[in-house]
């Protein structure tokens, strides 16, 4: 018996020595990714590493994606060189301000980014400088005044997440290299970061605790912090992927290109960190991954920049261009290279953006709906437009950042044909009037915003859509404007409408049709042809067209007054971002916008936008065929004869007379889309943008239709059915 239990203590030790060999093995294998994917080897199969070269660095960055997006840069060997003969004795760089007290932009986190570079370049074989004693000296001397003096941020961020994020890496690649008291220097850095949080903020953390257990060759920690994040590879969560194939974060919020982009970024390092070990993500996990990018991501990305409604709060200078290449580096190595589905979304992505294809091939209607977001993309041109509601969280501002974006949820619509119309914009807009927005005129400073909860108070919010084309509306009640507003996209126009226009101010309230940076003349169409309308214009009630960087605007039916015009503006960076230095920046903007008067009680409006057109077609667009049936806030309703459809906003009950032998009953409120597929026979979809009805009832020619509409996390989405009616 002895002789058996010692064979079985035996078998036990042997056991435990295979698993922590296994595991030391697993543990060496991580360590070894870090160095294939973080030191640069020259090589570049996506070529983005070239399109990022082509693009002038950042000199003042904040947000992580973007600063991540840079430590891909090729080394600058003259900048590194000035690090190395700048370092002071004290193991300090004399251009950084140590005492910085800003929340976003914190210098000092600058000194933790220039260990990470010199660190990389001492590991790489690419330039002279590997395993340079001289390097090494710096670096070691950079790390002590970090370990000595401990920086700390006025904001938690960089504390817990950014600056061990940075550190992490570094000490991980330098590891080798530690004494053993540097190495419980390090590790007493990582410490600030524990497990906790929700979305990608504990994705980050988890991340921390990672890399510090790996300092630790502590593989049973490694498995938590892994399983941590893996944890976060899944669907309709309170935060985090959505059923709609959007990211949330602080709250019922859009957060793409914000939290949203540091999470696809993050998980596709992992994907490539854990590969060739027992951690790595299961195809279940890279089909959530890859799928988010292919029915989220792909839609915001329009020819190498991303959506300006869904870069959040970060309206950093070039933000699009950054935000948009990052996503396209994360999409391309989603999977460690052994995914070939990850693979065809990661090409499918590059292709329309990397170059830029002269027609797009993503095309198509897309409402976002649990994010009151709407993207519509034709092969010449894209529309976005952003709203918020009782449900959705709209806008944030945070640590300085966004501070002239209170209006930047309220129907801001943007027309993209190269995409460039509002790159780098911020500075020298009038937040007042964001395209698309109805607010009030005004000089006073900006309102701030300080939660994170809904702040519109309109519940019928939402859109119908065929994905092919649809109709968005936003019921706006907020910050003592009221007013119902529609849009309806098509193949060739975008068709928007205002109804029911009250405020509680004597001050004058408007609605933006198009603010953007000047590419050539704005012409105005009078007397038959085209006139330069650069300088102010005021025009009252009828019918005008106006034209600007291939697109035509045409506004018609309305009471007030048009302006138009185009002015070179100046501006400040830091007064919209104030990580920034307060130095001016000029540029000319052309601006086309309504004015309902001071006080309006029931104002309405009425334009139409063809993005992607010439001159002729918009002189001769034939207004006609566009019927506006009612604009009220009961029902915005409008039938189009060429395209054989009507698109109704219903807020409560109504009778429409919508085309000769076709009249309608709509019971339920809701939207709807009625298309006509043959002699009798019509589509008709219908969404709930309360999503809170459970079917839609009405009655189409004497013909009673009832609509399924989903329920449960479908809710908002669009239903339809074939009838036909004789």
């Amino acid at each position: 018996m002895r002789i058996l239990r010692s064979l079985i203590m035996v078998g036990v030790w042997l056991v435990a020595l295979s698993v922590r060999a296994d595991n030391a093995d697993e543990l060496a294998r991580i360590k070894q990714n870090y160095a294939r994917m973080l030191v640069p080897s020259g090589e570049d199969p996506s070529g983005l590493l070239s399109i990022l070269s082509s693009i002038q660095p950042e000199k003042e960055m904040s947000d992580q994606a973007v600063v991540e997006l840079h430590q891909r840069y090729p080394f600058d060997l003259k900048k590194i060189t000035t690090y190395i003969s700048s370092l002071t004795d004290a193991g300090t760089w004399p251009d950084i301000n140590y005492e910085d007290k800003k929340r976003s932009g914190w210098e000092p986190k600058l000194h933790a980014e220039r260990i990470l570079e010199l660190v990389k370049l001492y590991n790489s074989k690419q330039t002279a400088y590997y395993h340079s004693p001289e390097v090494e000296t710096v670096i070691r001397k950079a790390l002590d005044y970090w370990f000595t003096t401990r920086p700390v941020c006025l904001n938690w961020w960089y504390n817990q997440i950014g600056i061990p994020k940075t550190l992490g890496t570094a000490f991980i690649l330098f590891e080798d290299k530690l004494s053993p008291t540097e190495k419980q220097q390090a590790i007493t850095v990582m410490e600030n970061a524990k497990f906790g949080m929700t979305g990608q903020n504990k994705v980050w953390l988890a991340g921390n605790v990672m890399m510090r257990a790996l300092l630790q060759n502590d593989y049973a920690l490694v498995k938590m912090a892994r399983d941590t994040i893996a944890s976060e590879i899944v669907s309709g969560g309170r935060e985090g992927i959505k059923d709609d194939w959007c990211f949330h974060q602080h709250g019922a919020q859009q957060q793409f290109g914000n939290y949203g982009l540091s999470f696809v970024s993050g998980m596709s390092f992992f994907s490539g960190l854990f590969s060739g070990t027992s951690l790595a993500f299961d195809d279940r996990q890279l089909a959530i991954l890859s799928t988010l990018i292919d029915r989220g991501y792909r839609w915001i990305i329009w020819r190498g920049m991303m959506d300006v409604n869904a870069l959040g709060r970060q309206l950093f200078h070039h933000a699009p261009v950054h935000k948009a290449l990052g996503l396209a580096f994360a999409a391309s190595e989603l999977g460690g290279g052994e995914s070939q589905s990850c693979a065809a979304v990661a090409t499918a992505l590059l292709h329309d953006n990397y170059p830029a294809s002269e027609r797009n091939t993503l095309t198509g209607h897309k409402h976002f709906w649990q994010s009151d977001y709407t993207v519509h993309r034709r092969p010449l041109w894209m529309a976005s437009i952003k709203m918020a509601s009782d449900r959705i969280v709209g806008a944030e501002m945070m640590n300085g950042d966004n501070m002239k974006g209170y209006y930047m949820a309220d129907g801001a619509t943007y027309i993209y044909k190269d995409g460039k119309e509002y790159l780098d914009i911020f500075p020298l807009w009038d937040w007042r009037k964001l395209p698309g927005v109805t607010a009030f005129e005004d000089d006073a400073p900006m309102p701030l915003i300080k939660s994170y909860q809904p702040r519109n108070k309109g519940t019928f919010v939402g859109a119908v859509s065929d994905e092919e084309q649809g109709m968005t509306v936003m019921e706006l009640d907020r910050a003592g404007v009221k007013a119902h507003k529609a849009w309806i996209c098509t193949d060739d126009f975008l068709l928007c409408l205002g109804a029911g226009i009250q405020a509680d101010s004597n001050l004058v309230v408007t609605t933006s049709i198009e603010q953007c940076h000047k590419k050539g003349e704005l012409l105005a169409w009078k007397k038959k042809e085209w006139n330069t309308a650069d300088e102010k214009q005021t025009a009252t009630a009828g019918e005008h067209r106006f034209f600007h960087n291939n697109t035509g605007y045409i506004v018609w039916g309305n009471e007030g007054e048009i302006v138009a015009e185009t002015a070179n503006r100046t501006g400040r960076w830091h007064d919209v971002m104030q990580m920034y230095r307060p130095t001016e920046v000029q540029g000319e903007v052309t601006t086309l916008y309504l004015k309902h008067g001071a006080s309006p009680k029931q104002a309405a409006y009425q334009y139409l936008i063809l993005p992607a057109a010439d001159k002729e077609k918009v002189a001769d667009f034939d207004l006609s065929d566009i019927r506006i049936l009612r604009n009220d806030t009961i029902v915005q309703a409008v039938y189009a004869e060429k395209k054989s459809t009507c698109w109704i906003a219903a807020y409560r009950p109504a009778q429409l007379a919508v085309a000769k032998g076709i009249t309608l009953n709509i019971q339920t409120p809701g939207v709807y889309m009625i298309r006509k597929r043959g002699k009798g026979r019509y589509t008709i979809s219908c969404a709930s943008p309360t999503q809170q009805e459970e079917s839609a009832k009405l009655e189409f020619n004497r013909k009673q239709i009832h609509i399924s509409l989903p329920q449960g996390k479908e809710k908002g989405k669009t239903a339809s059915v074939e009838v036909v009616v004789r």
